[in-house]
């Protein structure tokens, strides 16, 4: 499987994942995702080149984003001074699940922030769902807290403030990568 760099044709299928994973979700209980994911945003994360594809021939398996960027309000400041890529939006499509290609992405996540420099990989996850927190402690992340206050950047009701971490590291992974080299991030000060 090769990893690729989303592209502007990307969109549809993109916004199908999360349709999709939203649907699985709800079936097990969970209002996760929920609401429609706005096209204008999922564009302009392409444009940025934070979000990446898992390709299978022509066939798209999984999507991750990886951004220098937190969401406002969840990392404190010195958390923030640290080194760290945040992981976003992390899908597999149902076809593909089982095969740990959601553990492999974040294992490949891993990699690229060691190689651009970060200490941390980071991430938020919904606060009800017991289940995918389960995952990433399995993932070898550790809780730092749950942030339930505050608005989410959206003006709604905080749902996605379930905050974990692990040491970004090198990772074989087993894709073939065909994404320009991660941007170095900035030392700490």
């Amino acid at each position: 499987m090769i990893i690729t760099s989303a592209e502007p044709q990307d969109l549809p299928t993109l916004l199908s994942f999360r349709q999709e994973a939203a649907a699985w979700l709800r079936g097990l209980g969970s209002d996760q995702w929920s609401r429609p994911y706005p096209a204008d945003k999922l564009s302009a994360t392409i444009e940025a080149g934070t979000v990446f594809m898992l390709r299978d021939g022509p066939t798209t398996a999984g999507t991750i984003t990886l951004t220098p960027d937190a969401e406002d309000g969840l990392w404190t400041s010195e958390e923030l001074a640290e080194p760290s890529l945040f992981v976003n939006k992390l899908t597999i499509a149902r076809a593909y699940a089982g095969q740990n290609l959601g553990g492999r992405l974040l294992d490949w996540a891993g990699d690229r922030a060691h190689r651009a420099g970060a200490h941390w990989l980071r991430l938020d996850a919904w606060t009800t769902n017991e289940g995918l927190q389960r995952y990433y402690l399995e993932q070898g992340f550790t809780h730092v807290r749950t942030v339930r206050e505050g608005m989410a950047v959206n003006g709604g009701p905080r749902v996605s403030g379930w905050l974990a971490q692990r040491t970004a590291r090198p990772a074989d992974d087993g894709f073939t990568d065909r994404t320009p080299a991660p941007a170095r991030l900035p030392l700490a000060v």
